[in-house]
């Protein structure tokens, strides 16, 4: 690939300038992982000292491998596995690296499939609060609330249905019309709703409880455990190995900074999900809840808060609404990746494409929404189907990849690209973050991955 070549537009488009390229990857990072993941994992974890280690993590690990992720999506102009290939091909290296592409690829359609049912959740519960179901609710009625839900598969499969159809319309819409012009609305909203309510969360009198929580370091709660769920969660948190990146970095303008769209944009992901634990906690602290609740904080734990706070009902609406447009922001960089696959390997149309992409997954998704119905007992190594996904994806596939990614990096792609791609000199930096890719990455996800599958344990 030319000069000539690599300074020519994706064929699928281009962002139309360095801040949108910006908001829509932070976009695409940010998610149900970072309000509805990270507060409870922080809570589980002891607040604190989790979170200063998250954040250590973030700088030594996810934005190296962040611009690596970028940088090679721009180097290539094409799909996840064929900008490997490219990438590779161009580096005199084998042609076999296009596999962590497209194990990015086949991750994205994996996650979003379960995603999607998640995302669901948060659309049906926009729904409950609109109609006033969680005011005065005891813990009682709010869980009968969330096991009615989970419970019926027809309910889950309108909501699943909902999602995908309202995602597959915005990436048939191609990066300009459909991808550019949803963000560009839609993450701005976002970001408003979780500012008014940490406004609001301000005035419950418990703030400082939350400030206290998240920021004072308790070193004796965290645990090497607790270490390596920061480890993994400052990686996935970025959408890292799914593709997404690596996808949107093919639209990225060639007068575009890598190094620092990639800091911004961690950053922003980082600063999102301590907006959304300020926005949680002192709501959980000033109703005598459990910052530690698990998974249930944010669909079981905080029904119970706004049923029984002033405005409650009004501050549900606008918390689930928050979380639907992050999730759904996310939900369309997961599917682009496939999306562009098929129309580079198949040569057709990108409305095609999203449909036969989009329906693929929609039905690989109703193995999740029965997960919590008529397959609860369906188990296969002791996991249902969408424990099973969710395992397979965050667990194995997405470190494998973010493995792959940093690997060719450091050691396979020429640095002559490297600085052409980056147009940084070869300075000490420069030598950290190649330092960070070849060494420190690939050592800290192989302790992730061999904590989760089991083989090392704390």
């Amino acid at each position: 690939m030319d000069m000539t070549t690599r300074e020519l537009p994706s064929i699928h488009g281009q962002w139309s300038s360095r801040w949108m390229f910006i908001l829509a990857a932070t976009g695409a990072a940010v998610g149900l992982g970072n309000i509805w993941k990270f507060p409870y994992i922080a809570g589980e974890n002891g607040g604190g000292a989790f979170v200063l280690f998250y954040l250590l993590c973030i700088i030594l690990l996810g934005i190296p491998i962040m611009i690596a992720e970028i940088m090679l999506g721009r180097r290539g102009r094409q799909n996840p596995e064929n900008s490997m290939w490219t990438v590779a091909k161009e580096s005199d290296r084998s042609p076999l690296w296009r596999f962590v592409g497209g194990l990015g690829i086949l991750a994205a359609v994996f996650i979003l499939s379960y995603y999607s049912v998640i995302a669901g959740w948060a659309m049906n519960y926009i729904v409950l609060a609109l109609r006033g179901l969680f005011e005065g609710a005891s813990a009682q009625t709010i869980n009968q609330l969330f096991d009615t839900m989970v419970g019926s598969p027809y309910n889950l499969l309108f909501w699943h249905s909902l999602m995908m159809v309202f995602t597959i319309g915005v990436v048939a819409g191609g990066v300009e019309k459909g991808l550019e012009r949803t963000i560009r609305y839609l993450f701005p909203v976002m970001l408003l709703l979780l500012v008014m309510l940490v406004f609001y969360a301000l005035d419950t009198g418990y703030f400082a409880n939350g400030l206290v929580f998240l920021f004072a370091p308790n070193f004796a709660a965290l645990s090497p455990s607790g270490m390596l769920t920061a480890l993994g969660h400052a990686f996935f948190t970025l959408s890292l190995a799914t593709g997404s990146i690596m996808m949107y970095g093919a639209y990225v303008p060639r007068h575009v900074s890598i190094v620092t769209a990639s800091i911004f944009i961690a950053c922003a992901d980082t600063l999102i999900a301590l907006l959304a634990g300020l926005a949680i906690f002192p709501i959980v602290f000033a109703h005598g809840l459990q910052p530690e609740a698990g998974p249930g904080l944010i669909f079981q734990t905080l029904p119970l808060a706004f049923g029984h706070m002033p405005y409650g009902h009004i501050i549900g609406v606008i918390f689930f609404f928050m979380l639907l447009f992050a999730a759904f922001t996310s939900a369309i960089s997961l599917l682009e990746p496939p999306v562009a696959w098929m129309v580079e390997r198949l040569n057709i149309s990108r409305q095609w494409a999203s449909i036969i992409v989009g329906f693929v997954i929609w039905l690989l998704g109703l193995g999740s929404l029965l997960s919590f119905n008529l397959w609860e007992n369906v188990r296969f190594m002791g996991l249902n189907f969408f424990e099973l996904m969710d395992y397979a994806t965050a667990n194995v596939m997405l470190p494998l990849g973010g493995l792959g990614i940093a690997v060719f990096t450091a050691w396979a792609m020429r640095n002559e690209f490297i600085l052409d791609e980056l147009e940084v000199p070869k300075s000490v930096l420069f030598k950290l973050w190649k330092f960070a890719l070849a060494c420190i990455a690939p050592v800290a996800i192989t302790l992730v991955f061999l904590n989760v599958v089991g083989i090392l344990e704390f």
